[in-house]
């Protein structure tokens, strides 16, 4: 490539029925390849024409239709995000096919591999296929194939229909009081003056958090957690029955114990453990957050005498603004998008010995979407790109996550460049006012950065085994590491720069209470992820039918101590629990022990000391899954993680 070709890592122009082109003749050129390893006889079988041609022809196919399943979630022609859609399930169900060859099975269990990296690869792949059935006789391996083609596409739809949701709730002036004029300015109008406001989370936040009137924040509240709820709830109640039938087909007690196996939690046992043992800690601090909101509330609103859902993001923001004096909106001013993004790539790319470039004119998949080079600071090889997707659109997804699109992996022509994307729904750019973040959205910034770093920097030579192809109880501590950086004085400075006067930094005063504000509410933001793994848990270690609504509200009223809202339909609006959390919501909590862990070593060495991150980079963020997880941290950590930095961070006693 020569310095003035713009690079393209993945096509990003599509028309009606080129996604499922690509995405057949994908399949047809992974079947050919696989059909190939089958058919050979066994004195042909070598560990390069079975085990090796696996692992290429599976990697091939994944670069070839993940770049067209992440337009399900982002492009902009709803003709053609319904192909990406259609082709995600399509490739799951292809892929569920491919791991229930008993004849492919045959042919790769005969590898012989000569190396520890081949022992690695050969292991984790016949325990992929060992869990979809191949242990079964053929009868028991057709219903697990049955089963697991059918929960891909329960999944698939259950993602579609929150992509595609337009729940939005039309208010007056009158009933947005409170909510500054600054958000008012990026709502949509009626014909009658009335405000547009959606359930994305730019529109639904910043009036949760604001809006006097209680009334409209439970309109809006309902809303929320109703997205999708009929059509959610029946899809998630179904999967939930399929997951318990194929796991008793497979021989394991539940869908969580078939999930685990694999894990560094290891067993069902362990995550109720280790969730029991939050729960009495945790609850009691958000005991402490609660009486302090409901005195707020009494204060505000004479004679109230409970805290409401709809209350909890207005009370603990006027919280905020009382003991701190911190306005979110005062706050965005100094947090533009592109000083934040610039900010940061500056401080990581010394800190792990790369630079960061923004490739200009990139072709790219809708206006506002960017794309940033990788480069090695030693020998300027390029390594990587992400593309960053970080602005609101219909149809798109309506979270955040970072998506792997060409995966990292050893070629006869070198090592491959990994492709990753970051997709987010950041307050839009308007007019001549740019995107502008709240600290919230820098911290998110830094974690969905983290998860991308993980899939960047790999060297492992197998793609099946690369970037963030971790176990799944590890697979946030690259990420939840990284957030802690964004509630450091001196990072908060690099990033920051206000948008009409890019010279002045976030004031040191503004900064400070920023920090100190960062436990208000701990309690209960660790409560709530409390509550959605254990009724995560409690989903998949049921036997028959399971009422998620009921389960969830029942979590919520335990744990929260909180009467949930009536009618309210809270799990079919959690894309985690049918996007590959089922049984993992809890590795939030597990990773960021590992975490926390991790951090404290960048901090007693220095934060920016280039030494230790050459030393993570090399011993975790390039290691993918080559060794467990636990094997990892040890020999970065150089001593057994504890959780200590996790009570240490929530100021809470060790369960005895």
């Amino acid at each position: 490539m020569t310095p003035d070709t713009v690079p393209t890592p993945i096509r990003t122009a599509y028309r009606p029925g080129d996604i499922t082109a690509i995405c057949d003749a994908a399949i047809a050129t992974a079947t050919k390849a696989l059909d190939r390893i089958a058919h050979l006889p066994p004195e042909s079988r070598t560990f390069e024409s079975t085990l090796l041609a696996f692992e290429s022809a599976m990697a091939d196919y994944g670069d070839a239709v993940l770049p067209v399943t992440l337009m399900g979630y982002v492009y902009p022609d709803k003709d053609v995000a319904a192909e990406g859609s259609a082709a995600e399930e399509k490739a799951g169900k292809f892929s569920v096919g491919i791991y229930t060859r008993r004849d492919l099975y045959d042919a790769i269990k005969t590898a012989v591999p000569r190396t520890k990296e081949e022992e690695r690869l050969l292991s984790e792949t016949l325990r992929q296929f060992k869990k979809n059935g191949l242990a079964l006789p053929d009868d028991g391996l057709a219903r697990v194939r049955k089963h697991k083609e059918e929960i891909t596409g329960l999944e698939v739809r259950f993602t579609a229909n929150l992509n595609n949701d337009t729940s939005a709730i039309d208010f007056s002036k009158e009933e947005l009081d409170g909510v500054p004029e600054d958000v008012l300015a990026t709502f949509s109008r009626t014909s009658d003056g009335r405000y547009h406001v959606t359930t994305k989370y730019p529109d639904y936040i910043p009036v949760m958090q604001n809006a006097k009137n209680g009334e409209t924040r439970k309109q809006l509240y309902t809303a929320f957690v109703n997205r999708q709820a009929a059509a959610n709830t029946e899809l998630l109640e179904k999967a939930i029955l399929v997951r318990q039938a194929c796991a008793h087909e497979l021989g394991y007690a539940s869908w969580a114990d078939y999930r685990l196996d694999g894990r560094m939690a290891k067993t069902t046992a362990a995550v109720l453990a280790f969730l029991g043992d939050l729960k009495s800690p945790v609850k009691e601090k958000e005991e402490a957050d609660l009486a302090v909101l409901l005195a707020l509330k009494k204060e505000l609103v004479p004679g109230a005498d409970r805290i409401d859902p709809w209350d909890l993001a207005y009370l603990t923001e006027q919280l905020r603004i009382r003991r701190f004096a911190l306005d979110n909106e005062a706050i965005r001013k100094y947090f533009p998008f592109d000083t934040v993004l610039s900010g940061m790539l500056g401080i990581f790319g010394p800190l792990f010995g790369v630079r960061f470039s923004v490739v200009p004119d990139a072709p790219v998949w809708a206006p506002g979407v960017c794309l940033v080079r990788i480069t090695d600071s030693a020998d300027n090889r390029t390594l990587a790109y992400i593309y960053l997707d970080m602005f609101p659109r219909d149809g798109k997804y309506g979270h955040m996550m970072m998506v792997p699109l060409i995966a990292g992996r050893r070629t006869k022509d070198g090592y491959s460049v990994p492709v990753t994307a970051i997709v987010g729904n950041f307050r839009a750019p308007s007019g001549a006012t740019p995107s502008l973040l709240t600290h919230d959205d820098v911290e998110g910034l830094f974690h969905e950065f983290g998860h991308a770093l993980h899939g960047c920097l790999t060297r492992v030579p197998y793609a099946s085994l690369a970037g963030s192809s971790v176990e799944w109880d590890f697979v946030e501590t690259p990420s939840q590491a990284l957030e802690n950086w964004a509630w450091e004085p001196a990072v908060l400075d690099a990033v920051s720069g206000h948008y009409a006067r890019p010279e002045e930094k976030l004031p040191r005063d503004l900064c400070d209470r920023i920090i100190a504000a960062r436990d208000l509410g701990a309690g209960l933001l660790y409560t709530r992820m409390l509550v959605i793994s254990s009724e995560d848990m409690a989903f998949h270690t049921a036997e028959g039918p399971v009422d998620v609504t009921a389960t969830g509200n029942r979590f919520y009223r335990e744990l929260m101590g909180i009467e949930p809202l009536a009618g309210g339909h809270e799990p079919s609006t959690i894309g985690h629990f049918m996007g590959g959390y089922d049984a993992g919501y809890y590795s939030y909590l597990w990773a960021e022990v590992y975490a926390l862990n991790v951090f404290a070593r960048f901090k007693a060495g220095g934060l920016f000391n280039p030494a230790t991150g050459a030393e993570y980079r090399h011993t975790i963020l390039e290691q993918g899954n080559m060794q467990p997880g636990d094997e990892l941290l040890r020999a970065f950590l150089k001593k057994e993680p504890s959780m200590e930095p996790f009570y240490e961070r929530l100021h809470i006693r060790a369960p005895r």
